[in-house]
């Protein structure tokens, strides 16, 4: 049986799939309905962002497998490179 993953991946070739990345920071914050969850992982200088219906336990110094895709979005005039979260899953 194929994971999860790989069908992701084999379905959506922009999807890229990493395992076992360390989380240094892991920040929750309440928008209207949903959680805007953003993740730093070691070694990478690129915010990986994700939303939940409902708050996440803290994912600080756990190591996860991540799907995701590079997106960007505008703040305060200045275009910030981020990766979309598909899938999380903790290794």
């Amino acid at each position: 049986m194929k994971s999860a993953a790989t069908q992701l991946l084999k379905k959506h070739p922009q999807l890229t799939h990493s395992e076992m990345l360390k989380v240094e920071s892991h920040v929750q914050r309440e928008t209207a309905e949903w959680f805007i969850n953003t993740l730093m992982i070691e070694g990478i200088d690129v915010p990986f962002k994700y939303k939940r219906k409902k708050l996440y336990k803290n994912l600080k110094g756990q190591r996860v497998n991540l799907t995701y895709y590079p997106s960007a979005e505008v703040v305060a005039g200045f275009k910030i490179e981020t990766m979309t979260v598909v899938r999380i899953k903790i290794s």
